[in-house]
């Protein structure tokens, strides 16, 4: 059995079944309005964690971080619906659903609950649902305890089990009012930490806060790589040519060309052919080396801003009330 002591260690933690497996997160646990003790759990189940599912924590045990219950993945998750209200209390009709759906004898419960001695948790103290407000704080739901009677405990122990209602751990804080540490929900309350500071006879408290390290780490930002692809282009260049043309050159019979005019026919027809020549330009390629070309790497820094919350704790002096009358309060928040 899980008790209001425990209540603020399993909260937001992990629920398993009897084969070990994880059902979900324990979200609220409900308490019994007569006895004040811890009777049923929400278990925020789904794929996504977007309903809950009611189960009995009777037979629950608590060990380390987690929460085991003698009821399979499956049967949590169909057992009936039940929608957690502001109000934070199960009805008298949607506790017997619970009950039957888990073969719980509600008659039985309640007579065992009544039964004379320690065993009987109607006798247990009589304190409602929020006698304890440290555990109240921890449950997180703000259902009313029973009725709040003076000094803000919740009932006394002949209360009358109106309906059977079931109500959440966390409400009636001093003076019947609801205590803002039920609403909040966070783990570890003002009575733990008052039973802490007894334990250790310490007068001092430690004041922590979160600081934030900025760091830079190296990560690959994209790639650079070279790719040689072919163009062709159009060049112009100008050469000289040369080519040959026919003139006709007269020169007149002198004594030392005689023999040579003379050694022909005297008269007759006769042809002489000269060939004549020209130049044509010619192109040709070859690939030669230009240039060499690389990658290279350089490094700029450059001023960057980053942003994040920290967490501080705040220590305040309160003063407490007495018989001879109020007390200075001390010094504001640190």
């Amino acid at each position: 059995m899980i008790t209001r002591e425990q209540i603020g260690n399993v909260l937001d933690h992990a629920v398993l079944g009897e084969d070990g497996k994880k059902i979900g997160e324990a979200k609220h646990v409900y308490v019994d309005d007569a006895t004040g003790r811890p009777e049923w759990m929400s278990v925020k189940t789904g794929m996504f964690g977007s309903s809950e599912s009611f189960v009995p924590i009777r037979d629950a045990t608590v060990v380390e971080d987690h929460t085991e219950v003698p009821y399979s993945k499956g049967r949590v998750k169909d057992a009936p619906r039940v929608d957690v209200d502001s109000g934070g209390h199960l009805s008298v009709d949607e506790e017997h659903r619970l009950y039957e759906y888990y073969g719980i004898d509600w008659d039985a419960s309640w007579s065992q609950a009544n039964q004379p001695g320690e065993g009987g948790w109607a006798h247990g103290g009589g304190t409602g649902a929020a006698s304890a407000g440290g555990v109240a704080g921890a449950a997180g739901a703000a259902g009313t305890a029973g009725t709040a009677g003076t000094g803000g405990t919740a009932g006394t122990a002949g209360t009358a089990r109106t309906g059977g209602t079931a109500g959440t751990a966390g409400t009636a804080g001093a003076g019947g009012t609801t205590g803002a540490a039920g609403a909040a929900g966070a783990p570890g309350t003002a009575d733990a930490a008052m039973k802490a500071r007894r334990d250790t006879d310490d007068d001092a408290m430690t004041r922590s806060e979160e600081r934030m390290h900025v760091g830079v780490e190296r990560r690959e930002a994209g790639r650079a790589r070279l790719r040689k692809y072919v163009v062709t282009e159009e060049v112009q260049q100008t050469v000289p040519v040369r080519h040959e043309e026919v003139r006709v050159e007269r020169e007149p019979i002198t004594d030392a060309n005689r023999d040579a005019a003379m050694s022909g026919p005297d008269i007759g027809e006769a042809e002489h052919e000269v060939v004549l020549h020209e130049e044509r330009p010619v192109t040709e390629t070859e690939a030669v080396p230009v240039e060499r070309v690389r990658l290279t790497t350089e490094e700029h820094t450059e001023q960057e801003t980053v942003h994040g919350t920290v967490r501080k704790e705040r220590i305040a002096a309160e003063a407490e009330e007495t018989d001879d009358g109020p007390h200075g309060k001390g010094p504001g928040p640190r």
